[in-house]
């Protein structure tokens, strides 16, 4: 039953995250960019791990240290439908082309 629960609060959750990033990048000049980027990893946080880096046994994988091009796909195929998923068909639809070329970006850069 928590599981159902939390299944059924992950949308919101990362609806939530993502406006408090894009709020954030609103209000920043290009300085501040970084701050965006990590504010928009974030929104992954809770299932991928801070940084992108997942706990060990995690029913999900790491982010940290994919190739940019290979994340760029999945997320592509995430949200078109093609790769099969519990939320992330979802949540991908939430990031426009640009953010996902931003995570993909993050998350190449991460060290494993």
């Amino acid at each position: 039953m928590k599981i159902k629960a939390l299944a059924t609060r992950l949308p919101l959750l990362a609806t939530l995250m993502f406006c408090l990033a894009s709020s954030a990048y609103a209000q920043t000049d290009a300085g501040k960019d970084a701050l965006y980027v990590k504010s928009l990893a974030a929104t992954c946080a809770s299932c991928h791990g801070t940084n992108g880096v997942a706990v060990s046994g995690a029913s999900v994988g790491s982010l940290a240290g994919l190739d940019k091009a290979y994340t760029m796909a999945q997320m592509a195929a995430f949200k078109n439908g093609t790769r099969p998923a519990t939320v992330m068909h979802q949540l991908s639809k939430g990031y426009s082309d640009a953010q996902i070329e931003v995570l993909a970006t993050y998350f190449a850069a991460q060290k494993k």
